[in-house]
């Protein structure tokens, strides 16, 4: 897992000479151009390109973007805010010098992450990656914490020469099968070799369960959106789509996004040498219990497409239930305690409700927002839930605090509304553009039904 770090953001000093250093050792690798990269409010990775050249002069003054981008839907309509949506004023884009990379899987360009930053040099209230930083350096300064986190990357492969738009899977092998494995064996070795060649620590790769789907389990956070370039780029030159949307189709298993995430002080993981359940501390229990506690208002920021929800199904492993269980992948939160004698550096707890439809900075500092209420408060973690909630009767369920999950974006958004937590740490620029965005979506799908909402997604992710 990666360690969450807190990096000062665009324009430090000593950028410009390490981006004219970088620029010209680029230029000798034959790199022609620089992929500046970010995740909208819909989830969508949005990117500007520059030449190599230009490197130092984005790193001094930005390369300038609208924020228009902020309320831009998945099919690129927009909307607005108070504050956001309009045609006026600009960003500048700040490349994060230590995260930039040559792309093995697109030979002649190198990608980065970035910053947004405002005119005046103010981080721009509106920047995913931004709120996850202040998330964890708030944590840092009030609770002494870190934080490791890694996500599960699951995709679907489809054959390039389907007509239009239609889905035909690029493998028909068994779930989890080895038939599936050498049938597409050339394009995930050529994943794997893209991967290590950008540095990128994978933890495995293999067949999922649904149709041409595959799974590949890598760091967070800007890891995550680099490897889903990689997926992408290397796919293509095999003659392959790649869908990461969270329903293919109308019905059957999805992709998800599952996040695994655990807490740290002075170098100790706080879920395990601990005398609470499975080797927790107590702080780590009350963590657990946050997130469980604002699970249904977190949905509109994990599950965020109404594509999300042709997922979210009970007995499909999605995890649509406020449940905690260790290994029981029915649960929404999964306490993982890891193989004995590596158990202080693997416990971890595992977020299920999320998929890639989600920005995953707003993702994975909504997450800890939640958590970390859990703590400041000592919030008692329930009874464990072993097997399918599902099962569970209704009184059961209630006295265990077991609900389901928003069966809907607009159930989501309404849980959303009325979680004050959330919402503040957002703050109300980005808060509001989570809102405004979830509710066009919907509207934008209006009267569809599910084959029809899963097409109308399958290609934007």
């Amino acid at each position: 897992m990666t360690t969450l770090a807190d990096p000062v953001p665009g324009g430090r000093p000593g950028d410009v000479e390490r981006a004219t250093a970088l620029s010209g050792e680029l230029s000798g690798r034959g790199v022609h151009g620089v992929v500046l990269s970010y995740v909208d409010t819909a989830g969508i990775g949005r990117v500007k390109t520059i030449p190599t050249a230009r490197l130092a002069s984005a790193a001094a003054w930005g390369v300038g973007m609208s924020p228009v981008f902020d309320t831009f839907l998945a099919n690129d309509s927009i909307v607005t805010t108070d504050v956001l949506g309009s045609p006026d004023g600009d960003l500048r884009l700040y490349p994060d010098l230590d995260q930039l990379v040559v792309l093995a899987g697109q030979p002649g360009w190198a990608w980065a992450p970035v910053d947004r930053i405002t005119q005046d040099g103010e981080r721009h209230p509106g920047c995913a990656r931004t709120f996850l930083r202040r998330v964890v350096a708030e944590a840092a300064e009030r609770h002494g914490l870190t934080f490791k986190a890694a996500v599960e990357v699951e995709w679907t492969l489809a054959r390039g020469d389907a007509p239009g738009d239609a889905f035909l899977p690029a493998t028909t092998g068994p779930a989890y099968g080895a038939a599936r494995q050498v049938e597409l064996g050339d394009c995930t070795a050529d994943l794997l070799a893209a991967c290590a060649a950008q540095g990128l620590d994978v933890e495995q790769v293999h067949p999922e369960y649904a149709a041409g789907q595959f799974e590949i389990s890598v760091g967070a956070v800007d890891r995550s959106v680099l490897v889903r370039q990689t997926v992408r780029a290397v796919a293509q030159r095999h003659g392959l789509r790649v869908s990461f949307a969270p329903a293919v189709v109308g019905q059957g298993v999805g992709n998800g996004g599952h996040v695994h995430l655990s807490a740290w002080r002075a170098g100790a993981n706080l879920h395990s040498g601990g005398e609470g359940r499975y080797g927790m501390t107590a702080e780590a229990e009350s963590f657990a219990a946050g997130l469980l506690a604002h699970l249904p208002g977190l949905t509109a920021v994990t599950a965020p497409s109404p594509a999300s929800y042709l997922r979210l199904r009970p007995s499909q492993w999605a995890g649509v239930f406020t449940a905690w269980g260790r290994e029981t992948r029915e649960t929404a939160l999964r306490v993982v305690t890891g193989t004995a004698g590596l158990r202080d550096q693997a416990a971890n707890l595992e977020i299920k409700p999320i998929d890639l439809a989600a920005n995953p900075y707003l993702a994975i500092g909504s997450l800890i927002t939640a958590g970390l209420d859990g703590l400041a408060s000592s919030a008692a973690l329930p009874e464990e839930t072993t097997g399918d909630p599902a099962r569970l009767g209704e009184a059961e369920a209630a006295a265990r605090g077991v609900r389901r999950l928003p069966v809907s974006l607009e159930r989501a958004v309404e849980e959303f509304r009325e979680d004050d937590v959330l919402r503040a740490a957002l703050g109300p620029v980005l808060a509001d553009a989570v809102i405004a965005v979830r509710r066009a979506e919907l509207a934008s799908v209006a009267g569809l039904d599910d084959d029809q909402v899963a097409a109308a997604y399958r290609w934007k992710y």
